[in-house]
């Protein structure tokens, strides 16, 4: 049975339980629960193994899955494709799956009761769970905790970067499984904890559409009034776009764009560079130069704090540098919203350089870096973007010249200032909602991890 110890610096084993070369293998428990509660996790799963008969089973697009990081487990986008090489395992309604290999990032999950039948591959193995045992979102929880997955970090095996868990170290993984009801109580503070997140959320959204609207507004333009692409549409024969529904909707649903106040420029007429990023690769030490990751960007916010080292050299430092007034694009991703997302660099940025998925555009004397910046987010723009991405082995990407094409409205210098001075009022108050959010979310999830460990009780309030 586990012990409830902190794992000390220094530790002495038997030879006989040296089970793996690495000290992260020896992971001291840190539940703190009554040892009867601590149990394996073969206590409460069950491995189901059924093999896809892909002669007699018609295989459709909504019987595969993408499990994500945050646990979620939603339909899979094929992108085509139709047919599959090696077996495929069902996996039903309120199963859980884990990815070998991702499990330690907290890629676990329960196929949802809007999905009967699922197929996975066997790098994600299907359980039951014994019900009379465990709830299955109690057994979520647990996987997600930080300790959970220093456990799991610690008997990872196989090739660097593509490290697995294996089904049998799983199962004999001890965790604490309390009696059902007080399982039951964590998974409700929890459902309730998320209602609270998705609330604060929900403010910094609404927030955020107010913001574009009003922006909108001062252009002389509206949003949308359908934003969401339906089912069928018709349009005439020249307005088809690049030979897709998606991009011809985003194209066609544009053409209110002409109508603002103001005069629309190309790209090219108010843009005096456009440059990709630096391919160079990441430094396992630390160096004089660090490179921006992709999350940097996405956000539609510059996050400077979201980089790596990198190689140091004179050459890329002096090609890819970054400015005060650097508008940065989104090049590539497997998410068609963070295409051609943008961030502006607030202040010169020393030892720091872009990657290769990111784009940077400075500009012409006749626009300002702020309003570019915020137009590239407003849906006229958006659209564009939208339309003009290409897609190969399931990612988006757009380039140099469907960003020289793009049409901007660019009023006078005075005018996109005063625009800006409001939108920059909004956007602190943005700040404020997201940050409260992101503290909520800091204390909510502090506070399911200790009932998960058995620090705090649920009768503590």
């Amino acid at each position: 049975m586990a012990t409830n110890t902190i794992a000390p610096r220094a530790f002495a084993v038997w030879w006989k339980d040296l089970h793996r070369w690495g000290v992260k293998s020896f992971q001291f428990s840190q539940w703190r629960w009554p040892p009867p509660a601590i149990k394996k996790l073969a206590t409460a799963l069950e491995r189901r193994f059924e093999i896809v008969d892909k002669t007699s089973f018609e295989l459709r697009p909504e019987h595969f899955l993408s499990l994500r990081f945050t646990g979620e487990v939603e339909p899979r986008d094929l992108h085509g494709k139709s047919e599959f090489k090696g077996s495929l395992f069902f996996a039903h309604a309120g199963d859980i799956i884990y990815s070998k290999i991702d499990v330690r990032n907290g890629a676990i999950g329960i196929v949802p009761a809007a999905v009967p039948v699922a197929t996975v591959t066997s790098e994600f193995p299907v359980y039951r769970i014994k019900k009379d045992v465990a709830l299955p979102e109690y057994i979520q929880l647990v996987f997600r905790t930080e300790h959970f997955r220093r456990i799991i970090n610690g008997m990872v095996s196989g090739a660097s970067g593509r490290k697995r868990v294996q089904p049998n170290d799983l199962e004999n993984v001890e965790i604490p499984l309390p009696p059902l009801v007080e399982q039951k109580a964590i998974v409700e503070r929890w459902r309730k904890a998320q209602n609270e997140i998705a609330a604060a959320r929900e403010r910094v959204t609404e927030q955020v559409a107010r913001i574009q609207s009003s922006f909108l507004a001062r252009l002389g333009l509206k949003p949308p009034a359908i934003e969401q692409q339906p089912k069928a549409f018709a349009v005439w024969w020249k307005d088809i776009f690049a030979l897709s529904a998606r991009a011809t909707f985003l194209s066609v649903s544009n053409v209110h764009l002409n109508l603002g106040k103001y005069t629309l420029l190309r790209g090219r007429d108010c843009l005096t560079e456009i440059r990709h990023g630096c391919s160079a690769p990441p430094s396992p030490k630390p160096t004089g130069l660090e490179i921006l990751k992709i999350s940097a960007i996405t956000r539609g916010v510059f996050v400077p704090t979201e980089k790596k080292y990198t190689f140091d050299n004179v050459r890329v430092r002096t090609e890819f540098d970054l400015r005060k007034g650097d508008v940065l694009l989104c090049r590539t991703n497997g998410t068609l919203a963070y295409v051609g997302m943008s961030a502006l660099v607030q202040e010169d940025m020393a030892n720091l350089i872009y990657p290769d998925k990111v784009i940077r555009v400075r500009v012409k004397e006749n626009i300002l870096p702020e309003y570019l910046w915020q137009v590239l987010q407003s849906h006229p723009i958006r659209a564009q973007i939208e339309a003009a991405a290409r897609t190969a082995v399931g990612n988006y990407a757009i380039g140099t010249e469907d960003i020289w094409n793009l049409q901007i409205p660019v009023p006078p210098l005075a005018v996109q200032k005063q625009i800006m001075d409001r939108v920059a009022s909004g956007r602190e108050e943005v700040a404020l909602e997201r940050e409260a959010a992101d503290r909520i979310t800091r204390e909510i999830n502090a506070e399911i991890e200790a009932l998960i460990l058995g620090t705090k009780k649920l009768s503590e309030g």
